[in-house]
């Protein structure tokens, strides 16, 4: 066995690592201690809430507060911050204060988890990691207890803060608020500025990723200073922001934000545009957005986050490259350039691999799940995106999905949070390639 690991390369350890702590949820929520009626809960809802809670997504197939106990509701909320952390980051967190020796393959493995450029310093950064999530997620728990307290009383507005500042920070989408009506999200608090911006601002602190922190930590404000990861991030999450609810205030001013006063239509379409970004919230009715409304969300959750985050989607670097590729190709500018830089073409080929296989995944399993039973398409294709790019936003058809269908969305959260083109690679990291380049063919195209 101890063999078989070692052989495992960065990608499938951390594979099956996430795979482990999700069975282990899955037992732990089967048991009758873990529900409120103190009954066993079915094996394929405890996989699926166990698969959305550790790979950071936020569908449901039951409401976390109506079906869930305490117990439950903490292994959830353990699951959240293990996937969106990273269990190595916890392991490797403990092992320092233990003394422990970190060894090469270890850092290596911290390295791909935490998508960082350069395995020197990775131990550093895995303590700044821990300490930078423990004061966002510690700041963000007492804003909203503040909130919470007046409502639900001291302990349980104390516990509401942490579970949702985790929660929001780790960009997992789940909540409490089933205590209003089952399935509510933030809805109750879609005028409140307080919850509305304490929670925008944990995703997005959350969603730019850990190398991104470091660099602006040790940098400030001295913008020009900063890697060229840590520019395209700032610049395309900025970006992103702003012109999303711009966009969605648009398209829903005549819709959805038809009766909300300037202050709430304003919290609303700047929530709605940072939600998508894979944390799973909504202060609105999803299922009631315009058209518009609808591919909007879908192509921010597609984009999702950033590299090394707590979020998901092809990320903000992927989509940056292949629009300034696309846009030097058009104007036949030799090369790939931004911010004084040239994008190096492997980047650019790992870019154009993981939008297609996201793609691909996401747009063959809503072909087969409105295949095998009544879906719109359109909630079909909201779902597998939701899922493959771990947001946890849905139109309502979660808890509606048969057996097969359930399982095709569970295998798009584990794909999303692991990284489908990593995944795909680990399956064919041992195969020899034949040393043979055949003659080169032309193709028309376009």
């Amino acid at each position: 066995m101890n063999k078989r690991v070692k052989h495992l390369t960065q990608t499938q350890f951390i594979a099956v690592g996430f795979f482990l702590i999700i069975m282990a949820g899955t037992l732990l929520l089967m048991l009758p201690v873990s529900s409120r009626s103190g009954q066993w809960t079915g094996f394929l809802s405890c996989l699926f809430t166990a698969t959305s809670a550790t790979c950071v997504t936020g569908l449901i197939v039951v409401d976390t507060y109506c079906h869930w106990s305490l117990f439950g509701r903490l292994v959830i909320l353990l699951m959240i911050q293990i996937g969106g952390l990273g269990f190595m980051t916890i392991g490797v967190f403990f092992s320092i204060y233990l003394r422990r020796r970190i060894g090469l393959k270890t850092r290596g493995i911290i390295q791909e988890s935490v998508n960082t450029l350069q395995i020197g310093g990775v131990v550093k950064l895995v303590k700044k990691i821990v300490k930078g999530t423990l004061l966002f997620e510690g700041v963000g728990a007492v804003l909203l207890a503040l909130r919470f307290i007046p409502r639900f009383g001291f302990s349980e507005g104390i516990f509401y803060g942490i579970f949702h500042g985790i929660s929001a920070f780790c960009n997992a989408g789940f909540d409490l608020m089933g205590r209003y009506e089952p399935y509510t999200s933030l809805t109750p608090f879609r005028a409140d500025p307080v919850v509305n911006l304490v929670i925008m601002a944990l995703i997005l602190i959350g969603g730019l990723g850990f190398v991104v922190w470091d660099d602006v930590a040790n940098n400030g404000l001295r913008m020009k200073k900063y890697q060229l990861h840590t520019k395209i991030v700032l610049s395309v999450t900025a970006g992103i922001t702003i012109v999303g609810a711009l966009l969605f205030y648009l398209f829903e001013c005549n819709n959805l934000l038809k009766d909300a006063g300037i202050v709430e239509a304003a919290l609303e379409s700047l929530f709605s545009s940072v939600t998508p970004r894979t944390a799973g919230f909504n202060t609105i009715d999803t299922a009631g957005l315009s058209e518009a409304g609808y591919l909007l969300t879908i192509i921010m959750m597609f984009i999702g986050g950033s590299p090394g985050s707590t979020a998901g989607g092809i990320k903000t670097t992927t989509i940056a490259i292949l629009v300034m590729y696309v846009w030097s190709e058009i104007r036949q500018i030799n090369g790939c350039n931004m911010f004084g830089r040239r994008i190096g073409d492997d980047t650019i080929k790992k870019a154009s691999i993981v939008f297609l296989i996201n793609m691909m995944l996401a747009v063959g399993a809503a072909l087969i799940i409105v295949g095998i039973q009544p879906v719109a398409l359109k909630d079909a294709l909201f779902e597998t995106f939701s899922a493959i790019s771990t947001v946890g936003m849905t139109t309502g058809v979660t808890r509606d999905l048969n057996t097969v269908s359930r399982i095709i969305i569970i295998l798009l959260m584990y794909l999303g949070r692991i990284g489908s083109l990593a995944f795909a690679l680990s399956l064919t990291h041992n195969k020899v390639k034949a040393p043979v380049r055949y003659p080169e063919g032309r193709v028309n195209v376009g």
